[in-house]
């Protein structure tokens, strides 16, 4: 989704390093132990600091337990100290020697949905647990498809809490073949199912002992070695204008003396998809006028070409209307224009939606006015079950939804690319976000 649900990468992030990038999410229902695997993840992986394990290690004991309380290096808020839940998202960062990694531990309680939508938004795989004593629950089924919903279909099935039932092989395969049978009915396929024990490290990092009879890749192995990253820049060319300035040459930048004063129009902003080359060709929508790109510069520095994530300042060889909110695309493969969107959105305002009222659409840099037009169905996220033509939308409500706009928009289909076919709904008196959509 748009802005605040897809946050722009460091160029170190977006590729220009020798380790790839992972982002991925925890979800589960209460009490499964997700924070207890993140932490189990950064201990393991010495990513923790002597001064945090000292901590943890007296606060443990002071609670009278045997084992280190590693969920305390996430669950940071008060409120979920004092409930033994995660409320907010919790984000963590750690390194192994193949890869980078972002983690996001999202809520297991249903009110917070729209957490769980903006955790999974920008995550490339979902780890989901499972309590070992419990099996497939409700939560789990929802979280998957919230998952599914978002375009995350890289699923890690982490069967917890192993050691609570005996290290049973019997019932790690029955809650195995349950899920896979249920993630099939949704159309996902990528599926890895292991079991674990997080708060001795079971498979985690090291391989168990106590389950020889398990001889599948340990977490780590595998985050380390799936293919779940999209590499964006090999789609289309989508160059959101986010301003349009005169830019002078200079100010510290290596170039000729006859350069110094020079001024061109830059045009400012984020590359959504695909790659700014030099000498390329391309059209400014909506005025559909071609131009080539005459130099791409970062911080005073020329490029050759630009990857996605980057913030850079493009300049054409020559003069063209455009304005915030326009988009730079490539020549032969076009985004749809649209006056009407059909889309998937979770609503997160506490005060529900008045379809009467108008509100305003954030795609990319395009901001515009528009109305629901139509209410298709809203999502039981518990029971998957679709109901037609809901009276009323609440908070964390999942709905199918029709928009008219008062402007066109430059859209893709969300599963095509994530930053084009997403946006958010604003309250045009409060400037609050109050929804996030997918275009389906």
């Amino acid at each position: 989704m748009t802005a605040p649900l897809t946050p722009n990468l460091t160029p170190s992030e977006s590729g220009n390093s020798a380790k790839s990038l992972l982002r991925f999410i925890t979800a589960g229902s209460v009490d499964d132990g997700k924070s207890s695997l993140i932490g189990r993840l950064l201990y393991d992986t010495q990513s923790i600091h002597s001064d945090q394990i000292t901590a943890i290690q007296q606060t443990s004991a002071k609670r009278g337990l045997s084992e280190l309380d590693l969920s305390l290096l996430t669950d940071g808020l008060q409120a979920e100290r004092e409930q033994g839940i995660t409320i907010d998202i919790a984000y963590r960062y750690f390194n192994t020697e193949q890869r980078k990694f972002i983690i996001g531990d999202a809520p297991g309680h249903e009110q917070y949905t729209r957490n769980m939508v903006t955790a999974a938004s920008t995550a490339d795989l979902a780890i989901l647990l499972v309590d070992a004593r419990k099996g497939v629950v409700t939560q789990t089924r929802r979280h998957t498809y919230l998952a599914h919903l978002l375009g995350v279909n890289a699923i890690v099935l982490a069967v917890n809490k192993m050691d609570l039932v005996d290290w049973r092989q019997d019932i790690y395969q029955t809650i195995r073949d349950d899920y896979l049978a249920f993630a099939a009915s949704l159309g996902i396929e990528q599926i890895c199912a292991l079991p674990i024990c997080a708060l001795k490290g079971d498979n985690i990092v090291h391989a168990s002992r106590s389950m020889n009879w398990y001889d599948g890749p340990t977490l780590i192995d595998h985050l380390n070695r799936v293919s779940a990253h999209r590499d964006r820049s090999e789609n289309p060319l989508r160059f959101p204008v986010q301003r349009v300035a005169r830019v002078k040459l200079g100010n510290g930048a290596a170039i000729k003396n006859n350069d110094l004063n020079k001024e061109f129009r830059g045009y400012q902003g984020t590359l959504a998809s695909g790659m700014l080359v030099v000498g390329d060709e391309v059209l400014a929508l909506p005025s559909r006028l071609a131009a080539k790109i005459k130099s791409v510069k970062l911080a005073n520095q020329s490029l050759p070409h630009a990857t996605p994530d980057l913030s850079v300042v493009v300049e054409l060889d020559r003069e063209i209307d455009i304005s915030r909110g326009d988009m730079l695309v490539a020549k032969n493969d076009l985004p749809e224009t649209v006056r009407e969107i059909h889309a998937d959105i979770c609503w997160l305002s506490e005060e529900p939606l008045h379809t009467r009222r108008k509100y305003l659409i954030k795609h990319t840099t395009r901001t515009v006015r528009c109305l629901f037009s139509d209410l298709h169905y809203r999502v039981d996220v518990n029971t998957l079950q679709k109901h037609l033509k809901p009276s009323d939308i609440v908070m964390n409500d999942i709905v199918r939804v029709e928009l008219k706009l008062q402007q066109p928009l430059f859209v893709d289909h969300y599963a095509e690319n994530r930053v084009t076919g997403s946006f958010i709904i604003i309250d045009e008196a409060t400037h609050a976000t109050i929804a996030a959509g997918v275009i389906v």
